[in-house]
C-alpha cells in the first residue's frame, strides 16, 4: 500500500498538500483498480480527505464516487480539505457539493524569487543579520537528515516552546523518519544545526511545498529567512516552477461572503480572540512579508450538499487529533507554563 501510494504521488501529485498523504497518520485508500489514491482521516463520522484524489485524470471522479459510496455505507460523510479552484470545477459533476473558503496559500515563481526578495530592504537586512552571526545554510543528504539526532533535538525544542500541542494531518511535524523524496536544508552556526526546513514535492507543478521551520530559541534573527532564501534559490537553479508555503487558515485574502453565516461568525471570532492558541494572523504576516507572486484560495468541499458545524469539528479534530475543546484546554495550560518559564528566567 505505502509503495503504491508513493508511486502515484510522485507521478500524479498536483495538490500542494498531496505528498502529506505519505505520512503514517493518514489512511490510504486505493479503490478497486488501485489507480487512484485518496488519503483521509475520520472524525465525528466524517472522512476528511487530504487535498484532491491522486491518479490519472480519467479515473478520479469515478473513484471519488466509489469512495463516497463506501463512506455512506459506513454511516460517514465526506469532506475534501485543501481543494483549489481547478478542482472545484471538476467537482461540479457531484450535484450535492458545497464549498466553503477556509484560507489561502501564497505562491512564488522561483525564477523571480531573488529579484522579489532583494528589492525589500528589510529582508536584505534579515539575511545579512544572520550571515553576520555566522549562520550558513547547507542542504543535507537524505542519509544525513533521516532520523538525525541533531535535527530531532532542534525539532523537540521548537515544539516544546510553542503555545499549543503540535498539529498533525497536513502539517505533521514528525517527518524525519521518512525523507526519501523530501529535501532538507539546515541552518548551522559554528557547525551546529540551529534550524531546518523540509521541502515536499508537487510533481505535476514541478514545484515544492515548504513544511515547518523548526528552530532553536537561540537562532539569530534572520535565520529562517536565510534558510528559505537558500532553499528556493537552490530549487530554482534546478528548474522548479512553483513554490508555496502552504495554507494560511482564515487568511484575509480568502474572506468569503458566500460562506454560511455561522462560519463567518466563527472565523471572525477566531481572528479576534484565537491568537492565544493559534496565531493565524502572525502566520499570514510572516508568509506575506516575502511578497508572494499570488495567493491561491483553498476550500473545504462537502459532498453532502451542505457544510455543517460537524464538518468543521471533524476538520479541526483532523489537525489536533482530539476534540477541539480538549485541545484548547491543553493549549491554554501549555501557554501558562511557557509564560511562567519566561518570567522565571528574567
Amino acid at each position: 500500500m505505502q509503495s503504491r501510494a508513493r508511486e502515484l504521488l510522485l507521478e500524479f501529485g498536483e495538490n500542494a498538500a498531496s505528498y502529506q498523504i505519505i505520512n503514517p497518520n493518514i489512511t490510504k485508500w486505493l479503490g478497486a483498480s488501485g489507480d487512484c489514491l485518496i488519503g483521509y482521516v475520520t472524525h465525528h463520522r466524517v472522512r476528511v480527505v487530504a487535498g484532491s484524489p491522486v491518479g490519472p485524470s480519467g479515473v478520479l471522479l469515478d473513484s471519488l464516487q466509489q469512495f463516497q459510496k463506501e463512506a455512506k455505507q459506513a454511516g460517514e460523510e465526506v469532506v475534501l480539505f485543501g481543494i483549489d479552484e481547478a478542482w472545484l470545477t471538476h467537482l461540479q459533476a457531484f450535484g450535492d457539493c458545497y464549498a466553503v473558503s477556509l484560507g489561502s496559500q501564497p505562491v512564488w515563481k522561483p525564477n523571480e524569487w531573488e529579484q522579489t526578495v532583494l528589492s525589500d530592504g528589510s529582508l536584505r537586512a534579515q539575511f545579512n543579520r544572520a550571515r553576520n552571526k555566522g549562520v550558513v545554510v547547507k542542504e543535507w543528504s537524505t542519509e544525513e537528515a533521516t532520523d538525525s539526532p541533531a535535527l530531532k533535538s532542534v525539532l523537540t525544542e521548537w515544539l516544546d516552546n510553542r503555545g499549543m500541542p503540535p498539529l498533525h494531518f497536513l502539517v505533521e511535524p514528525e517527518t524525519l523518519h521518512f525523507l526519501d523524496d523530501r529535501r532538507t536544508f539546515v541552518a548551522e552556526q559554528n557547525g551546529e544545526p540551529i534550524a531546518f526546513l523540509n521541502l515536499c514535492p508537487i510533481p505535476q507543478k514541478q514545484g515544492w511545498l515548504t513544511e515547518q521551520f523548526p528552530r532553536r530559541s537561540k537562532a539569530p534573527n534572520g535565520t529562517v529567512e536565510l534558510l528559505l532564501d537558500h532553499a528556493i534559490q537552490t530549487v530554482n537553479s534546478e528548474g522548479a516552477q512553483y513554490v508555496t508555503m502552504g495554507l494560511v487558515p482564515l487568511s484575509e485574502t480568502a474572506a468569503d461572503a458566500h460562506n454560511p453565516a455561522w462560519l463567518r461568525f466563527l472565523a471572525g471570532w477566531a481572528q479576534a480572540h484565537g491568537r492565544r492558541f493559534y496565531n493565524f494572523g502572525g502566520l499570514e504576516f510572516f508568509k506575506a512579508k516575502f511578497h508572494p507572486h499570488w495567493w491561491e484560495r483553498l476550500y473545504a468541499v462537502s459532498l453532502n450538499g451542505k457544510f455543517t458545524p460537524r464538518h468543521l469539528a471533524a476538520i479541526s479534530s483532523a489537525f489536533t487529533e482530539e476534540a477541539l475543546p480538549l485541545a484548547l484546554i491543553k493549549g491554554g495550560m501549555r501557554a501558562i507554563r511557557q509564560e511562567f518559564r519566561w518570567l522565571s528566567g528574567r
